[in-house]
């Protein structure tokens, strides 16, 4: 592979601007392609990140290169960083849309030394001890990835830990048993703390009936970091391609031709970052390997100080709730509550009011003095979720130069830097050294093969969806 010779687009001086406007209702099963250079959802994080910087501008011409990068969210950016740092390729980075558009712009900001949705009690259900040992040195090594990346990135960084805040009486022995075990297995100091301890000291929820804080967790401006990334990417010499999408993929020879509206891209190897924004038909190794579910967020306008006493914030660490369908939320910097949960499950769906209702109303329940509180700020997105809750970094065919970067499931502000890291050792040729059941085996289809190679299976998946949303209703709120 070609190693880089100089810094690219240095004759930019400004971002492609958008050529159609924000889509409310995109839903990646049903849409053959995310667009092409949509403007960015209205989120808080693109209202506040100032303007985004200079990129390569659209393909414009056929081209050879070593490696294509699609998607140039935290994951594919962070790969072209890490392959340029640590290998010296030059990587080009396809966007359909404006950098960083999908899941990078649109999350809660919040990094926990999380991979996937599982708990380590169920790493070692599934996977055995020893496994899960590794698999959370594998987080805590993300960890130290992410704040090494982070450093000289202004992305207002909001350190000190994540409050996972149990909403039940009946969730507190759960969350000890898992405090113990993260303690006496893991040796990570996780710590339960009282309901009056944390409505005191931490956060007035009024559903707190206790919490357990750990001591990793980073709440960060996503916009300022994709944005940070993308500065850092190109200075490295990789070149990012926004209004770019990839509508036609064929092999031939050991080639990989993806063509897009502007010209085919000739790459000898292929990194697919596109997270809850994955097209159907991308590839044939993705069709059907992930469920996208749609989460909502909001942002109030800033508290005063009264309003930030009666709800008693005396943290601006990360929190959660226990819930299965669980709320994600802080105090910003500028004293505005960021909070977030589930959604509506299809694209068409999401716009409708009903959805933002349901989460003022949540939030309101937690913090009653915030009642009738404007919002500066409302958006919902797509998040990436394999059917075994964990991700894949992961070479499908080992007779191809595919790789993928996928299946976060909601965690992946941390993790999308490692992935990244892990993502540029494999296209690097440096992946078989990687052992653990995130790298070796693919994405999983879901249990029946025959239903999801079918045409008709999406609809199934919905209709499962609309099934376990009522099931976890119940399990979170009267079981």
């Amino acid at each position: 592979m070609e190693t880089m010779t100089s810094k690219a687009g240095e004759e930019r001086r400004s971002a492609t601007a958008p050529s159609q406007p924000y889509d409310p209702a995109y839903d990646p099963l049903k849409s053959t392609t995310p667009g092409q250079g949509r403007d960015y959802a209205p989120t808080y994080w693109i209202g506040t990140a100032g303007e985004p910087p200079a990129d390569d501008g659209p393909v414009t011409q056929d081209m050879d290169v070593d490696v294509v990068i699609i998607g140039a969210g935290f994951t594919g950016l962070t790969a072209a960083i890490f392959l340029a740092q640590e290998y010296g390729i030059r990587a080009t980075v396809l966007e359909a849309n404006r950098t960083s558009w999908g899941c990078s712009t649109r999350n809660g900001g919040q990094a926990q030394c999380a991979s996937g949705r599982l708990k380590r009690s169920q790493w070692i259900e599934r996977y055995g001890l020893d496994t899960a040992l590794k698999l959370h040195a594998e987080c805590v090594e993300g960890m130290e990835t992410f704040k090494s990346l982070i450093k000289d990135i202004d992305c207002d960084p909001q350190p000190g830990g994540h409050l996972y805040i149990a909403h039940r009486d009946k969730v507190m022995p759960v969350l000890e048993k898992e405090a113990r075990l993260l303690r006496d297995v893991f040796d990570y100091d996780a710590q339960i703390l009282d309901g009056d301890t944390v409505k005191r000291d931490w956060v007035g929820d009024q559903e707190a009936a206790g919490a357990m804080h750990e001591p990793e967790g980073i709440g960060i401006h996503a916009g300022k970091l994709a944005f940070g990334y993308l500065r850092k990417a190109r200075a490295l010499g990789a070149r990012v391609h926004p209004s770019s999408p990839v509508q036609g993929w064929e092999t031939r020879d050991g080639v990989h031709y993806l063509k897009t509206p502007g010209g085919t891209v000739r790459a000898r190897a292929v990194g697919i970052a596109t997270g809850g924004y994955t097209s159907q038909s991308l590839h044939p190794q993705l069709k059907n390997r992930l469920l996208p579910i749609l989460s909502n967020s909001i942002v109030t306008r800033p508290l005063t100080a009264n309003e930030i006493e009666a709800c008693s914030f005396r943290t601006h660490q990360v929190i959660t709730d226990t819930r299965v369908l669980r709320h994600y939320y802080r105090l910003l910097p500028d004293n505005r509550l960021q909070i977030g949960s589930r959604s509506a499950i299809t694209g068409r769906d999401a716009p409708q009011q009903k959805y933002e209702d349901v989460l003022v109303n949540n939030m309101v329940r937690k913090f009653p003095a915030l009642k009738g509180i404007p919002l500066d700020y409302s958006w919902w997105g797509w998040v990436d979720v394999s059917h075994d809750m964990m991700p894949r970094i992961h070479q499908p065919d080992p007779s191809e130069t595919i790789f993928y970067a996928l299946g976060y499931g909601g965690n992946g502000v941390m993790y999308s830097a490692q992935a990244g890291r892990r993502l540029a050792q494999w296209i690097a040729g440096d992946g078989r050294q990687l052992d653990l059941p995130i790298f070796t085996s693919k994405l999983p289809f879901p249990n029946i093969r025959e239903m999801v190679e079918s045409q008709a299976f999406a609809p199934f998946r919905r209709f499962g969806q609309r099934f376990l949303y009522r099931w976890y209703y119940l399990k979170d709120e009267v079981l």
